[in-house]
C-alpha cells in the first residue's frame, strides 16, 4: 500500500448536477497578434476572480509513478483556504483510504492495514518524498493561473497557437528552466552545455530563482497550462487543464494532468472530474479508530 499512499499524497499535491460532455481545449495553429504582457496579465486576472468557497466532485484518478501505474476512484471535497478531503474508493464502494490536507498539515488513514499518518507538511515530505500543498491543489481544481501575481513583471510570447506569459527572470534562467523540464518547448532553442547549465543553476540558487510560465487560450484567455520550475532544487511542477466544462459548469476543469519531477524521478496524476458542485457546507469527517497504529 506504500505506493498507494504516495499516490494519495500526489493527489493532495496536485491535488451543480452531473457534468455534461466536457469541452476539450482546442488549440488552433494560427498566427496570433502580438499582445503586451500587461494586457495579457489583465485578461488572465479578470478570469481569475471567483467566489467559490466550496467545491466537491467525483474523480477517476490515473497515476504514473516510478514504481508503476495505478488507478482509483475518489471523492474530493474542498473548502477554500481551509482544507481538502479525499476519500479513495477503488472497488465495490468500499473506502480504503482517506486524506485530510490543511495549509500546514496532512492526515492520512490506510484502512486496508489499519494504519495512519498525522504530521505537518514538512514531516509528510520527509516520509513520502512529496510536499503536499493545499494551495496548489485548490488552485488546480479551479483551473487557476497558479502563483501569478498582479504586481510582478512578465514577458509575453506566442507558442503553438497560444499566448505565453513568463516571469521576468534573466533569460538564461528561463533557458535553464526549459532544459531541466520534462518537455523542452522553446522554439529554435539549443540546450545549454552541461557546464554552463551548472553555472546557471548555481547563480539561480544565489538569486532564489523560480521560473513561472503560463499558456493562455487566445479567445477566452483561460489558462491551459502552468509550469513552475524551482531552479534551486531542480524541481518542476506542471499543471495542464486538458478539458473544461461549459458555462453551466463555470468553465471549471473536468480533466487535469499534474506532473511533478526532479533530477531523479517523475510522477504524473490525471484527474477526470464529474458531478462538480459548489454548494456547502461540506462534511470532512476524519476520525482515527483506536485500533489503528502509526505508519512505520
Amino acid at each position: 500500500m506504500k505506493g498507494g499512499l504516495k499516490a494519495l499524497v500526489l493527489l493532495a499535491l496536485l491535488l451543480s448536477a452531473a457534468c455534461k460532455t466536457p469541452r476539450p481545449i482546442t488549440i488552433l495553429n494560427r498566427e496570433l497578434p502580438a499582445r503586451s504582457p500587461e494586457k495579457l496579465l489583465d485578461r488572465v486576472l479578470a478570469n481569475d476572480v471567483d467566489t467559490f468557497r466550496y467545491y466537491s466532485a467525483k474523480a477517476t484518478v490515473e497515476l504514473v509513478l516510478p514504481e508503476g501505474k495505478k488507478s482509483f476512484k475518489a471523492q474530493i471535497r474542498s473548502v477554500r483556504d481551509s482544507a481538502a478531503w479525499v476519500s479513495v474508493i477503488p472497488a465495490l464502494g468500499i473506502e480504503v483510504a482517506r486524506v485530510l490536507l490543511t495549509s500546514d498539515s496532512l492526515k492520512l488513514m490506510d484502512k486496508l492495514h489499519d494504519q495512519y499518518f498525522v504530521g505537518d507538511t514538512a514531516a509528510a515530505a520527509a516520509k513520502f518524498g512529496l510536499q503536499p500543498s493545499l494551495f496548489l491543489l485548490q488552485q488546480a481544481l479551479l483551473g487557476k493561473a497558479i502563483g501569478i501575481e498582479p504586481e510582478s513583471k512578465y514577458r509575453s510570447d506566442r507558442e503553438d497557437g497560444q499566448y505565453v506569459l513568463t516571469s521576468k527572470e534573466r533569460r538564461r534562467f528561463v533557458r535553464a528552466a526549459e532544459d531541466i523540464s520534462p518537455g523542452d518547448t522553446l522554439a529554435k532553442d539549443r540546450d545549454m552545455r552541461e557546464k554552463r547549465l551548472e553555472r546557471t543553476l548555481r547563480k539561480a540558487e544565489e538569486k532564489e530563482a523560480v521560473v513561472l510560465r503560463y499558456w493562455i487560450e487566445p479567445d477566452s484567455f483561460l489558462v491551459t497550462r502552468v509550469q513552475i520550475v524551482d531552479l534551486i532544487h531542480d524541481q518542476t511542477a506542471e499543471v495542464r487543464y486538458e478539458e473544461r466544462g461549459g458555462a453551466d459548469q463555470y468553465f471549471l476543469p473536468t480533466r487535469i494532468s499534474i506532473t511533478l519531477s526532479d533530477t531523479n524521478k517523475q510522477a504524473t496524476g490525471t484527474l477526470e472530474l464529474s458531478r462538480i458542485q459548489r454548494e456547502g457546507p461540506l462534511q470532512m469527517n476524519f476520525r482515527i479508530p483506536d485500533k489503528f497504529t502509526p505508519m512505520p
